[in-house]
């Protein structure tokens, strides 16, 4: 077949050098549209501010306005969730992660890991109680399972759940929770005599604390607590009934990981749009510094990871709604997407050389998160050892 003539071709989109928008549905773009939107007047205004103060002054606001768009528990479905498919879902983690990660994560953590639990693993009267009010944002979640020892391997948490006539007694620490001081309930993972098990605890709960963790130079604006379970008493029926074991944890880890594939690549997209539009502009030896072969290179590589991520997430969007995603494909995109856009964030810091560390740009900001989100949801090692397990059928982890 001959091939078209340049004429008939679509003009070359610097936005989408790979043309991936046409693998998407107009659903698609109007969630993507929507989010943009939002972000854009909600977030970007204030967000350098925020970061540097380290806060997220009106969160609870931010969440009922995230409820009111759909982006929380979005690709679940029932109790007043989206029902959107996973690349919607992926194209509002890009979105919002293109503002700031800690947007993002909050809605990650409201969505893909408390809401995902109590919808998965949940009894109906769990159900009932809980997502519809997380689903509008009225109620704001947490998980708890990393604690200050155990990260990495959650096998071996500490924190424990023992009866006591028929309640449950928890007691325990966790670490590094995002939303701790202001959820309204948390879903925690306890050691029973049964084995790991995940409890619904609504935070107002005699003995429970959330004291919010200070002096963060990552993630600066968003809220992450140590929870405190010091006899934290609840009733039989707090425990999740449908999941025993750490399959529960992990699902909800993998479900929150898939939305890092895409987010990163929204943090990656702002640092290179930020290189670009400096590099046009900026002079140096009489012409603008993107016209140097030593930029355009640096762009031209930027360029071709924050596609080829986006690509990928795409193609794992797709193997998602078709059921067929499998943990180790999202440790694929996590440990590349997020590695990636970390380098993408300090190339694009060299284009801007010392205005680089402004926060005047959002360069900076970018990459300090994304430290965070290199660690969170799984390291580097623990990735490439999931990736190495399934390539040689070895188990290196122990």
């Amino acid at each position: 077949m001959p091939a078209s003539s340049s004429s008939s071709l679509p003009p070359f989109d610097p936005a989408d050098p790979l043309g991936i928008d046409d693998l998407l549905e107009p659903e698609d773009l109007a969630v993507r549209d929507t989010v943009r939107a939002w972000a854009a007047d909600r977030v970007l205004p204030h967000i350098a501010e925020w970061y540097e103060n380290g806060e997220l002054p009106g969160i609870r606001d931010l969440a009922r306005e995230l409820g009111s768009i759909g982006a929380l528990g979005m690709s679940l479905t029932g109790y007043g969730c989206a029902g959107a498919s996973a690349v919607q879902y992926g194209l509002a983690c890009l979105e919002l992660e293109a503002a700031d990660s800690g947007i993002r994560s909050l809605v990650s953590v409201q969505g893909s890991l408390a809401m995902y639990a109590i919808h998965r693993f949940g009894s109906e009267e769990h159900k009932q109680r809980w997502l519809p009010a997380m689903a509008a944002g009225e109620v704001i979640g947490c998980f708890g399972l990393t604690e200050p020892d155990h990260g990495s391997d959650p096998a071996a948490l500490r924190t424990h759940a023992k009866r006591d006539g028929g309640d449950w007694v928890l007691n325990g620490r966790k670490m590094w929770i995002t939303n701790g001081s202001v959820a309204g309930v948390a879903v925690v993972w306890a050691r029973t005599e049964d084995g790991i098990r995940g409890f619904v605890v609504p935070t107002d709960a005699p003995g429970f604390s959330a004291p919010e963790i200070k002096h963060k130079w990552s993630l600066r604006a968003s809220v992450t607590s140590e929870l405190v379970l010091d006899d934290v008493r609840l009733p039989a029926d707090a425990v999740l009934p449908e999941v025993t074991g750490l399959r529960g944890p992990l699902s909800c880890l993998s479900h929150a990981r898939y939305g890092i594939v895409w987010g990163a690549m929204g943090a990656a997209r702002a640092s290179f749009e930020a290189a670009v539009e400096y590099a046009k502009s900026r002079e140096q030896f009489g012409r603008p510094i993107g016209g140097f072969q030593l930029t355009q290179a640096k762009l031209a590589d930027m360029a071709v990871e924050l596609h080829k991520g986006i690509l990928l997430a795409h193609h794992l969007g797709r193997r998602m709604d078709a059921g067929r995603l499998r943990p180790e494909q999202v440790s694929f995109g996590k440990l590349n997407n997020v590695r990636e856009a970390i380098e993408i964030c300090r190339t694009a810091r060299t284009i801007l050389g010392a205005n680089g560390i402004s926060l005047e740009y959002p360069v900076m900001r970018h990459a300090t998160n994304l430290e965070s989100v290199l660690t969170y949801e799984g390291t580097v090692e623990m990735h490439q050892l999931v990736l190495g397990k399934a390539l040689t059928g070895l188990d290196a982890f122990r």
